[in-house]
């Protein structure tokens, strides 16, 4: 039986041939040009430097803590790496001072990134999420608490080392791109205060010269970070220290106010580190900053708290004494009794110092997309985002 070869059809073979160019095009494009897809190398920081994305590096002490102070060889008074710290998120204790979570972790969540780890985590550390250095007790100067915390210039030290490996593992375009493109979350000075405050062991004359130095500190932070390749900067102003249960207490304050000689100091440091910030964006190329005012909005909660849904800004929900003012939460601390409520998120404070998770989740959400008067002059979401 003879088969006679059929003609080749020229326009069906062109058509075939030019529908394969295309899946050919199209298939090397989505590798060439989708800056989201990852191919499962394992490489988590390259993968999430094509995705470009935002990183969170973050700095300060126990409002910003996430567990570093787990790690290193320091008291029950800087840890919170027991019940009932955590328990309403975590339903373990992580390592935060609070309930649950802290501002950082809101940030992070808003800027559609994971929980950043503590820099002292065990085991793999992604690093291209950010980082968090943050440790409880920690003050801008090198003399607070030292020794049993990691302090602001330690803190930048970590940074640095980070920067190094970010390089080494992205290549210096990349890691520049990344640490540019990154916001740093900054949140110390309390301590610094605190300490003198608490044993009225600075006189009103020398305030003055004390908050120039602990300024003075943060903005050589600043500094490294800027020299590093670090560009835009969150950062909180300090608190109506009068106001803080744990403080109140030894200096007589009253349940329902605020000790406003305490206070003072803040309102000081709080006006140096604002014309600091000022000069510091003329000084350094690219400096961008969101500057929280966190004294106004913690005054305001304080005194106003059913305005925002609690029903206790008194009495802390964890601790012992008048107001539950003493820092024995979790029974670590100077005293193994202490007393719980049943629902923080009635309370404003969680301990005798430090705020609940729904407080937390508040002033997150200020700074996050806030108006100019509460955070400025950009608020974190547009940080994130030039």
């Amino acid at each position: 039986m003879k088969i006679e070869a059929k003609p080749i059809n020229k326009m069906a073979s062109l058509k075939f041939n030019y529908f394969c160019f295309l899946v050919f095009f199209v298939a090397s494009n989505i590798i060439i040009l989708d800056p989201t897809l990852c191919l499962g190398n394992g490489d988590d920081d390259m993968c999430l430097v094509r995705k470009q994305h935002a990183a969170l590096f973050v700095f300060g002490d126990s409002l910003f803590d996430a567990g570093n102070n787990n790690y290193i060889n320091t008291t029950a008074d800087f840890q919170s790496n027991y019940p009932p710290y955590g328990e309403t998120f975590f339903n373990y204790p992580s390592g935060r001072f609070s309930d649950g979570r802290v501002l950082p972790d809101f940030i992070a969540e808003y800027a559609k990134l994971p929980l950043i780890q503590p820099y002292l985590f065990p085991g793999n550390k992604k690093y291209s999420d950010g980082i968090n250095f943050a440790s409880a007790g920690a003050g801008a100067l090198v003399e607070t608490y030292q020794g049993l915390v990691i302090d602001l210039k330690s803190q930048l030290s970590y940074f640095q080392k980070v920067s190094k490996v970010l390089k080494k593992k992205l290549g210096d375009t990349e890691a520049k791109t990344l640490l540019a493109k990154a916001v740093y979350l900054i949140n110390i000075g309390s301590n610094d205060y605190l300490v003198p405050l608490s044993k009225n062991s600075t006189s009103a004359s020398s305030y003055e010269k004390y908050v120039g130095m602990v300024v003075g500190n943060i903005s050589n932070v600043i500094k490294g970070i800027h020299k590093v390749g670090g560009r835009k900067v969150g950062i909180l102003n300090q608190p109506p220290f009068g106001c803080v249960l744990a403080l109140k207490i030894r200096l007589n304050g009253t349940k329902g106010s605020c000790v406003e000689e305490a206070s003072s100091l803040a309102k000081m440091h709080n006006n140096v580190l604002s014309v600091e910030l000022q000069k510091l964006k003329t000084q350094l190329r690219g400096f961008k900053y969101s500057y929280f005012d966190y004294y106004n909005w913690v005054f305001d909660v304080i005194n106003h708290p059913s305005k925002y849904g609690f029903k206790e800004s008194g009495v802390a929900c964890c601790g012992s004494g008048l107001y539950n003012g003493d820092y024995t939460c979790g029974g670590k601390r100077a005293s193994k009794d202490y007393d719980l409520c049943k629902n923080p998120s009635d309370y404003v404070f969680f301990d005798s110092v430090h705020p609940t998770e729904s407080v937390n989740k508040i002033f997150s959400q200020i700074m996050w997309s806030g108006n100019q008067t509460s955070t400025g002059p950009y608020n974190l979401k547009t940080l994130f985002e030039v």
